[in-house]
């Protein structure tokens, strides 16, 4: 009887608990059910806005971030920006909106028939260099736009130029092709050159460059320049001194035979070092465990050199080799005398022996790599019998924009926001300057308040004479979307026009509460120009930089300006290109007097920019601020921005401000 009560009663426990399980699953498929439209509501749409961002980027104008967060660096920096920050209301957040642009070009246009090309106040010169640059860029460009298919790039990987071992050439040979050798793939470690010259008598010079004289002076010279030049890193400009070797025989402000060497980067040369006898300090750091100088006699009298060698090989004999002996060798170069110098590669400098002893060791300098040295020149008193390179590299570096371009999604520019900015960064650069702009997208463009967009940097450049270069540069333009190009024939004396695309770019595009142009060979500090921005009263005018004052045309020389070109004594104050910074609404007046073929174009941009803020200034008052620390040449304590700086400095300047969290200059090329 118990038995059969209690069968009954799991026989009712299971079907109630059936039914619990049933109705339990009955609630879940429910719930699961009322789930489903807010899934496709919000979570799809997440989806839609992150996977299919670039489906909707080609079909739609424009669309909506939900935060800053989607534009900022996910990774927190390194060290505090001293510029503030604003700070978002979470229970509102800000709705961004991004504007497309549809094109590279920029809308700067030349309409030559509407100025005056005739005009006789000097700037009619520049006006018809305009309309001719002009006229072939828009060939150019076209070309590029229509003909597409047939610009077929070059396949760098497959150069027929060849990587001999070792090169040798006679001194005739030498001579015919211009006193330079040219070293196809550069150099590489254990490379070597050997020169057999002879230095040429001295002669009565007025301007040696390496004294002062008064004048209707002169002044006996015997010098000769030995060279190692990056023929092919840049296209166009005077090539960079890898290494610039210059025996001074006679005629240095010194008055005592010197060896000076240095480097010398867009014709800012760097801190020569100087032998002039007397050997490095045992203090002093070596190159490859070899002193810098060496020592040898101040007094350049040939009797008492043979002397010394003579009294020295005596006293080797008498001595025998138990005892330490000490010579003092003569200066390794005399007038009419044959020599042999070579040049090695080591792994921390370059040596240089003559008639097989060390003479002097130059550290390598950061910014200037081996394998750029592409030739090797021999000029000034010099009689060169022959010239031979061995151990030289035997493959061949790549020159192309690949071997600079990082074609990472990480590097491209942040999207252009559909709301004013704090300041637009126009970067003046060169076609084939792509290993600049590389190092610019790597280290100061890396900015917080570059990638969160309240400051954009755009590069500026101009076509190049080179259509594999444009076709590259399109790509590149392309790719990263920081590039806007100003449909001219490039030309140093037309930099200018690009200075004015920067103004029409920054309040026309960018919207921009201010402007600044820089090179890009600068490195900027973003944060500390913003800051010192600010130091000015938001109503006023500014007009910030290096500014120079009562500076004087160049009457003679490379950079001169003839009186046509400037019929003034005085320049107007103007801040020097490198970096400086106007105001939107001076930058406005510049666009609107060029739209109206009012504006004076004068082929050095900086005095031009000097020229057209004096004239604004005529009518509203404008805030000059000088800063030295605005570096016009190479890199000074505390910058906001530094001239001159090759792409490795770039490099390690960001480097140095990430991690010291302090600007700190990388002066060694």
């Amino acid at each position: 009887m118990k038995k059969a009560k209690f069968d009954m009663f799991m026989s009712w426990s299971r079907q109630r608990s059936v039914q619990v399980l049933i109705f339990i699953a009955f609630v879940y498929v429910v719930l699961v059910g009322l789930e489903v439209p807010f899934v496709f509501k919000t979570g799809f749409s997440l989806v839609s806005q992150e996977g299919f961002a670039k489906n909707r980027h080609l079909n739609s104008k424009t669309f909506v971030l939900e935060s800053e967060e989607y534009v900022e660096e996910r990774k927190a920096p390194n060290r505090p920006v001293d510029a503030p920050v604003r700070v978002l209301d979470q229970s509102r957040p800000e709705r961004r909106r991004i504007r497309e642009l549809h094109t590279l070009l920029s809308n700067l246009a030349f309409n030559g028939s509407s100025v005056n090309m005739n005009s006789t106040d000097g700037f009619s010169g520049i006006l018809k260099s305009a309309k001719e640059a002009f006229d072939v860029g828009k060939k150019f460009w076209e070309e590029l736009e229509l003909h597409r298919q047939e610009a077929i790039p070059v396949d760098y990987n497959n150069k027929t130029e060849e990587c001999p071992h070792s090169i040798s050439i006679s001194g005739l040979e030498f001579q015919d092709k211009g006193r330079m050798m040219v070293l196809p793939c550069g150099l590489t470690l254990g490379s070597h050159i050997t020169v057999v010259g002879k230095p040429k008598k001295a002669h009565p010079e007025q301007d040696p460059k390496i004294s002062l004289l008064k004048t209707g002076q002169f002044l006996m010279v015997s010098q000769f320049m030995m060279e190692l030049q990056g023929l092919k890193t840049v296209d166009g400009e005077d090539p960079p001194r890898i290494l610039h070797l210059n025996p001074r025989l006679r005629g240095d402000w010194s008055g005592k035979p010197v060896i000076e060497q240095n480097t010398c980067y867009r014709m800012q040369w760097g801190t020569a070092q100087r032998c002039d006898g007397l050997r490095s300090k045992d203090t002093e750091e070596t190159v490859d465990r070899q002193v810098k100088c060496e020592n040898w006699i101040r007094d350049n009298n040939d009797t008492h050199s043979e002397q010394s060698k003579s009294s020295w090989w005596l006293n080797r004999l008498i001595a025998g080799r138990t005892k330490k002996m000490s010579i003092d060798w003569p200066f390794p170069f005399s007038e009419e005398k044959l020599f042999v110098l070579t040049l090695s590669a080591g792994f921390e400098g370059y040596h240089i022996n003559v008639d097989g002893r060390h003479v002097t060791s130059f550290p390598y300098r950061t910014g200037f790599a081996l394998e750029d040295a592409t030739g090797l020149s021999l000029n000034g008193d010099i009689d060169v019998d022959s010239v031979f390179a061995a151990s030289l590299p035997a493959t061949h570096p790549n020159f192309a924009p690949q071997r600079h371009l990082d074609m990472s999604n990480r590097w491209k520019a942040p999207p252009l926001l559909d709301q004013p900015v704090d300041m637009f960064i126009g970067i003046l650069s060169a076609g084939n300057h792509f290993a600049e702009r590389m190092a610019i997208r790597k280290s100061w463009m890396q900015h917080q308040l570059i990638r969160s967009s309240n400051v954009v940097a755009r590069f500026f450049v101009a076509l190049h004479a080179r259509k594999e270069v444009n076709v590259e540069l399109k790509k590149e333009a392309d790719f990263f979307g920081d590039i806007v190009i100003v449909p001219y024939m490039d030309h140093y004396d037309l930099v200018v026009l690009k200075t004015v695309a920067i103004c029409e770019y920054g309040v026309r595009v960018a919207f921009a509460k201010n402007i600044m142009k820089c090179d890009d060979d600068t490195f900027v500090r973003v944060d500390a120009v913003i800051k010192e921005v600010k130091k000015v009263p938001e109503n006023r005018s500014l007009y910030i930089g290096n500014i120079n004052y009562h500076h004087k045309p160049l009457r003679s020389g490379k950079w001169a300006v003839t009186y046509e070109e400037w019929p003034e004594e005085d320049y107007p104050a103007y801040a020097n290109g490198p970096g400086y910074i106007v105001s939107s609404d001076i930058a406005n007046f510049i666009v609107s007097e060029y739209d109206s073929y009012n504006l004076k174009l004068f082929k050095m941009e900086d005095v031009s920019m000097g020229m057209w803020v004096e004239k604004f200034n005529s009518s509203r008052p404008v805030q000059y601020v000088h800063s030295l620390k605005f570096s016009q040449s190479g890199c000074v304590e505390d910058y906001y921005s530094a001239h001159y700086q090759s792409p490795r400095q770039m490099i390690c300047m960001w480097n140095k401000l990430q991690q010291q969290g302090r600007p700190l200059c990388c002066n060694m090329r």
